[in-house]
């Protein structure tokens, strides 16, 4: 077979058909790079003209595609490894599901690979485990190799007598799963939130108030000019300094249900924006272009100016603040279990503080404000009204009881209750097992008894003569490791594997190295997947709609394992070219 051109990323058929091949012996089609690698490097090859149609071009990229995953496979070889699946739409609405793998490679790194993306006609959970079947067939790989799995809080994926998860548990045991601990913390928040209807009118509202004030570039102009000018006022005051990075120009954000931590920089903006949203409102009252438009704004001025609305903003505030800067370390794709359940202990510490001594503070916060922008503050020993409902109908509690204990404690107990609803109670003995792996503080969390529990929870790995074998190796294990300088100063189980694999000692202990690696490979964050859907908004976007589902998923291969592309050689691509199908020589 002749050599071809190749690049990383394919041309369309009318951008190759705007070169003129009859002038060129060797030819490179220059098209712009991917926005998000600004780097992708072209593989420029002798020019065969018979090779530039269409149906040859989505043949070389998928042979590149199948080399590239060939690559993967074999890079886990006999390796045990975790799946981690999500589904999204693309930009036709089609539902596709994401495929990652997840394991511990001979040096001891955690990796974490992309298989694919498969087109699902529904997500029920029989559709997705026959998809994985057939995925996991075409590239080699058993359910039996399973062991952990990690999706989002959709009851077809994690339900109990019918999810996903569940279809796999029944044929390996061992494929324990992990609940993604990215959307426990962020999205499950503002979820769970919303089961309160007062916490659910508060977004309504602010996402009536974004569309309105941000409905216009000359309505954004007023937001940006009302705030510099209080900038400017507070600064002359003396009521805030200036500093280098300090009163930057902000903006209203939109909320978003799947966009994480949206829905707290909405709250904060707010906050912040609060006075200079009032003035743009009153601004469309009096020079609004339709009579409908003034009404708007009007309503939503009187619905700002409430104590209701003062108190729910600063405590869903405070609420996600909680959160906030845990959920964005948890999308760290080389987050260890050990370090995330510190996270989750810290994030519940700070919920239950809040429950038990946040109602002053919190009280007081949301009354500064009411004063500080003239809004009446609400006397909590008074009876509570509800703005549109019968007196006669409406259950009597003063302001404090309704605040207090139907919004303040209710909407807390709901985010200290669900997060343990994702945790099985052998998923909950996994992670307290697996901290007695941690090397911090000269392995002070080591705990014999505990590591072989968490062996016997592994039946296929660990036979009765192996647990022998792991209780007496594991008295030498924690004896070399104390005395050992090399040893002494790791971060997590992850630097553990990898010094233990430098220095030979995951072939001395071999045992305890297996259950090093069976704490790493479970997945803790699904961002991996998600970054592939990033992916194909770029490579299947409003342009390259019609693109199909094979040749979306071999560019999305090629692009994001790019790393791995890189390793394969033209030769390998060009003998499964040859391969595919019987071609007609020019």
């Amino acid at each position: 077979m002749e050599k071809y051109l190749t690049k990383r990323k394919i041309p369309d058929s009318s951008e190759a058909s705007n070169v003129d091949f009859s002038k060129h012996s060797r030819v490179e089609i220059n098209l712009p790079d991917l926005p998000s690698d600004p780097g992708m490097r072209t593989r420029i090859l002798d020019y065969d003209p018979n090779l530039t149609l269409p149906d040859i071009q989505k043949d070389i990229v998928h042979a590149a595609a199948i080399e590239t995953t060939k690559l993967i496979i074999n890079d886990i070889g006999e390796c045990f490894f975790s799946l981690l699946v999500d589904e999204s739409c693309d930009i036709l609405i089609k539902e596709q599901m994401s495929v990652v793998l997840r394991y511990v490679d001979v040096e001891g790194r955690v990796i974490e690979r992309f298989l694919g993306i498969e087109h699902v006609p529904n997500t029920a959970a029989i559709t997705l485990k026959e998809t994985l079947d057939n995925l996991f067939s075409r590239h080699g790989l058993s359910i039996s190799g399973l062991q952990g799995q990690g999706y989002d809080g959709a009851s077809n994926m994690k339900g109990e007598l019918g999810g996903l998860k569940t279809l796999i548990l029944n044929e390996n045991a061992s494929a324990y799963y992990i609940h993604c601990f990215a959307h426990q913390l962020q999205l499950t928040l503002v979820v769970v939130a919303k089961n309160n209807s007062k916490i659910v009118s508060l977004f309504v509202l602010l996402t009536n108030v974004v569309n309105v004030v941000g409905g216009s570039c000359k309505r954004l102009d007023r937001l940006r000019e009302q705030q510099a000018s209080k900038v400017i006022e507070a600064l002359g005051l003396g009521e805030i300094i200036s500093s280098r990075g300090l009163n930057q120009e902000t903006s209203l954000i939109k909320p978003g249900d799947t966009h994480w931590g949206s829905n707290y920089g909405t709250l904060i903006s707010m906050i912040t924006l609060f006075p200079s949203v009032l003035d743009v409102l009153e601004i469309i009252t009096e020079g609004g272009a339709t009579p409908e438009q003034k009404c708007e704004a009007d309503m939503l001025i009187n619905s700002l100016q409430t104590f209701n609305f003062i108190f729910s903003l600063h405590f869903m505030k405070k609420l996600l603040g909680i959160t906030n800067e845990l959920s964005q370390a948890l999308q760290r794709k080389d987050q260890d279990i050990v370090n995330t359940l510190n996270m989750v202990r810290i994030c519940k510490m700070q919920l239950q503080n809040l429950r038990d001594s946040g109602w002053d503070s919190m009280l007081t916060q949301t009354t500064l404000f009411c004063k500080k922008h003239e809004i009446e503050v609400c006397n909590m020993d008074a009876m509570f009204l509800l703005p549109g409902r019968s007196r006669r109908k409406y259950p009597k509690r003063t302001n404090l009881h309704y605040y207090r204990v139907e919004l303040f404690y209710d909407v807390i107990d709901l985010q200290r209750t669900e997060p343990e609803s994702h945790f099985s109670e052998t998923g909950t003995k996994l992670l307290l097992f697996m901290a007695s792996l941690n090397p911090n503080n000269s392995f002070a969390a080591f705990d014999k008894n505990k590591l072989i529990q968490l062996a016997r929870l592994y039946p296929n790995d660990f036979s009765d003569m192996d647990l022998e074998i792991l209780n007496d190796q594991l008295e030498t294990y924690i004896l070399d490791m104390l005395n050992s300088s090399e040893f002494l100063n790791l971060n997590g189980i992850g630097d553990l594997a990898q010094k233990m694999v430098e220095t030979k000692r995951d072939k001395v202990f071999s045992m305890v190295y297996l259950l090093i690696k069976l704490a790493l490979t479970l997945p803790v964050s699904k961002a991996t997947v998600e970054r592939s859907f990033s992916a194909m908004k770029i490579v299947k976007n409003m342009i390259r709609n019609k693109m199909g589902d094979q040749w979306m998923n071999d560019n999305l291969v090629a692009y994001i394992e790019k790393e791995v592309f890189a390793d394969v050689a033209n030769q390998d691509i060009n003998n499964m070219f040859d391969k595919m199908k019987t071609r007609r020589r020019p």
